[in-house]
């Protein structure tokens, strides 16, 4: 991904600093705001009083912390628990939609881990109707009854099994990334425990210590992370699947539905990766 020039990364880091102090300084409860970003800028590693609903309305997002990666297509959102330390990288030019809840609203309806879920239209329109309110300044009964329906349609949005567990193991983090940059079905067990000097049944239980998931469930769900962009972006699924290392479209979509519990093709039909207008 090329880099950004670095004026642009200079006036996006202003902005986006200006926005945390407003979300960060005012008392109410309930906070939205918009925003857009292009392919290749990273907001640095930060965490917010707020639990924090990140909506991606286009393009698609990694969330990275300690101990995991979130992948948000769009069409989705990231719940992040409040004081989370997290960065947030754009793999496409991106439009996102947050929305910040203290703890007084959230009242304990999310745990302390970060949960993708799917969006739906409904949530999507109220989010929109907040931010155009907020952007207007058009205070009043309105308003808040549409941040009520939005909290309440927020909490009941369904969870998508996007989160990819990453080790903190410097080593074994460093092989993780190799794979995620070039994914490939034919990646060997053997092959990771050689080049960390370990045997075999070493390697496994030091693997699923490290992630709380086996190889091969884990190379199945990161090999997902890796397409999910590509397909975003609308190239066909046998591309994508000759790109990852599949010697068909439909040794890949069996891997694929294994993850998401369905098809390439049927996920994309759902509307599931792309801004419904």
């Amino acid at each position: 991904m090329d880099r950004l020039p670095r004026d642009v990364v200079s006036r996006l880091d202003r902005d986006l600093a200006a926005a945390l102090d407003r979300i960060e300084g005012t008392n109410r409860e309930i906070v939205v705001h918009g925003s857009a970003y292009p392919a290749g800028y990273t907001v640095q590693a930060h965490a917010h009083s707020r639990l924090q609903f990140l909506n991606v309305f286009s393009g698609v997002v990694l969330v990275v912390t300690r101990r995991g990666r979130w992948m948000i297509p769009p069409g989705h959102a990231l719940i992040i628990p409040q004081a989370l330390e997290h960065s947030v990288e754009m793999l496409s030019d991106v439009e996102m939609k947050s929305f910040y809840v203290g703890e007084g609203a959230n009242a304990g309806r999310v745990g302390a881990s970060p949960v993708v879920v799917e969006v739906t239209d409904l949530a999507r329109s109220l989010l929109l109707e907040a931010i155009r309110l907020e952007e207007e300044m058009l205070a009043g009964r309105k308003a808040d009854l549409v941040l009520a329906l939005l909290l309440e349609e927020m909490f009941e949005l369904e969870e998508r099994p996007l989160g990819l567990p990453f080790p903190l193991n410097r080593r074994l983090a460093e092989l993780c990334r190799d794979f995620l940059a070039n994914p490939s079905p034919n990646a060997r067990l053997d092959d990771w425990a050689e080049k960390l000097a370990m045997s075999r049944r070493t390697f496994t239980r030091f693997f699923r210590k490290e992630t709380g998931v086996s190889f091969v469930t884990w190379r199945q769900q990161a090999s997902v992370f890796a397409c999910l962009p590509r397909l975003a972006a609308g190239v066909p699924v046998t591309q994508v699947a000759l790109e990852a290392g599949y010697e068909n479209a439909a040794a890949f979509a069996t891997m694929f539905r294994r993850v998401l519990g369905a098809s390439p093709r049927a996920y994309l039909a759902g509307g599931r990766f792309f801004e419904r207008q």
